[in-house]
């Protein structure tokens, strides 16, 4: 007769550990941290922007979405995301921006974030002479490149200059503008759009004061920029600390034909915009 097989002692299961009951208090204090966090990053790393207009046309298109870094010129009572400073002159850890910089200001006209290149610096002398910058009492090497063309869409539909509507190689709708390469002193170069004559063409000679800066729109013909004084909704000189950061690069762009439906996104995407440096 077979002896009775000896029982096998099993461990005791552990008792779960009892779960933390719900709290709100816990909760706003998560979402607390969640968002100083990202007004942290918004306020001094980098933020987002969109490209409103047409006013930098031969650089950014209406519909670009970039990077604009907080730092590289230090902070002003400007940099929070979140209006919380009195108003206090200078910067912290400031440097000045360098000539041909695509930098974000705040308009002294609207309090809004304005895209612009800077092309003066304090105790610059800045003219225009039909067209032609003038810096420091002599002209910018300007050299006339081939047209700028830019396909058609709700985003760039050349409605107020109809007469530079073309039909491109492809035979697509494209608006083709007069393109001029400026240069500045230390060989810096970028692309302009000069359409026509206009009463912005001659102006000056402005020297810029101490603690202010001159910028303009590379479309010279679109832009309320430092030649329209912020009382008739430009820019003006806008002072150092008005400065929110400094344009790095694109990160995608779309031509206006999306919807809500995100379906419609990826055919409106540019696709030869993406991850664009700006420097």
């Amino acid at each position: 007769m077979n002896a009775p097989a000896p029982e096998i002692s099993r461990p005791a299961k552990a008792a779960k550990p009892a779960k933390a009951p719900f709290s709100w208090a816990n909760e706003a204090k998560q979402w607390a941290v969640l968002i100083l966090i990202v007004l942290g990053v918004h306020s001094f790393l980098a933020k987002p922007f969109y490209i409103p207009s047409e006013s930098m046309v031969g650089t950014l298109l209406v519909g670009d979405r970039l990077i604009v870094s907080k730092f590289p010129y230090g902070f002003s009572y400007l940099s929070p995301s979140v209006p919380v400073l009195p108003r206090m002159e200078g910067r912290l850890f400031g440097s000045m921006p360098e000539r041909g910089d695509i930098i974000v200001v705040k308009s002294p006209s609207d309090g809004a974030d304005w895209i612009k290149r800077l092309v003066g610096l304090p105790g610059d002398t800045v003219e225009l002479r039909d067209g032609e910058l003038w810096l420091n009492g002599a002209p910018l090497l300007r050299e006339a490149r081939p047209d700028t063309e830019i396909l058609v869409s709700p985003n760039s539909d050349c409605l107020y200059a109809p007469h530079f509507r073309a039909i491109g190689s492809d035979g697509a709708p494209v608006c083709r503008f007069p393109t001029f390469r400026e240069t500045l002193p230390g060989g810096r170069s970028y692309d302009t759009i000069d359409m026509a004559l206009t009463n912005r063409d001659n102006f000056g000679p402005v020297t810029v004061p101490d603690g202010f800066l001159f910028l303009m729109g590379d479309n010279r013909d679109n832009s309320l920029d430092s030649r329209v004084p912020p009382e008739i909704g430009g820019l003006g000189l806008v002072p150092w600390e008005n400065i929110v950061g400094r344009a790095e690069f694109t990160t995608f762009s779309l031509d206006g034909t999306h919807t809500l439906n995100p379906l419609t996104w990826p055919g409106a995407m540019r696709g030869s915009r993406l991850f664009k440096s700006l420097r």
